[in-house]
């Protein structure tokens, strides 16, 4: 089940920037932790969220009535940085990592192409095309859309940008980071790990990545969570 929830958070709204997360604090004791969530719209004095429901702090978050209060964190993660001179931007989402990029789409000028995958039922197409973002869906059922991946998607309908975002499960970034490569065109990815507050206090919540050295060898490097490169 896919939920929204908009909170009147002037505080978080002023700071945030598109592609970070929030944490939201469940008020049950049995759930310890909180959970993170990506900031789907940033408003004059709101964030909108958009989440699945996939246990007990997400179930407790989707039973929320208008007027409910909820502890939030202030804005969290890099973000991405928009690359305003791209004429031609190429949105790529899987799953749960779709959601940030309406607000991402509401800040890049120029044409904007959404490529979004799912396993079977598509959600906030509507949402950004009413942005003025031409949509591709691609499922795995193929119930809606392009039966196979976003890359799959991708060469079949010949898409092609002068700039790629994405956001979504690690596979599916890494295998968008391998096919920007072989076209030669920048992509920024939104990572994230499982994590308990995402301040990175214990450094729990990083991410691996490849890098070279100045002599060209591949060598480990980390980044905090939902940073984007």
């Amino acid at each position: 089940m896919i939920c929204k929830m908009i909170i009147k958070a002037p505080e978080v709204a002023s700071t945030a920037k598109t592609g970070q997360f929030v944490n939201l604090y469940p008020e049950s004791k049995s759930t310890l932790l909180p959970r993170p969530i990506s900031i789907s719209e940033i408003g004059e004095d709101t964030i909108t969220l958009v989440y699945g429901v996939v246990g007990e702090g997400t179930r407790e978050f989707s039973k929320l009535t208008a007027g409910d209060t909820i502890r939030v964190s202030t804005p969290l993660g890099n973000g991405y940085n928009v690359q305003k001179e791209a004429k031609v931007s190429v949105l790529v989402g899987g799953g749960i990592g779709v959601p940030p990029l309406v607000e991402l789409a509401k800040q890049i000028p120029g044409e904007k192409i959404a490529v979004l995958g799912f396993r079977d039922d598509p959600f906030l197409v509507e949402t950004l095309e009413n942005l003025g973002v031409k949509v591709y869906i691609a499922t795995d059922s193929g119930r809606v859309g392009f039966k196979g991946n976003v890359i799959d998607c991708i060469k079949a309908e010949g898409i092609s940008g002068d700039y790629f975002y994405s956001c979504g499960p690690k596979v599916m970034l890494r295998a968008l980071a391998a096919y920007c490569e072989s076209v030669n065109t920048p992509v920024q990815v939104s990572l994230e790990e499982r994590m308990g507050c995402g301040y990175g206090a214990c450094v729990g919540c990083v991410c691996k990545t490849k890098a070279q050295n100045e002599k060209g060898y591949e060598q480990k490097k980390y980044v905090k969570m939902d940073q984007s490169f």
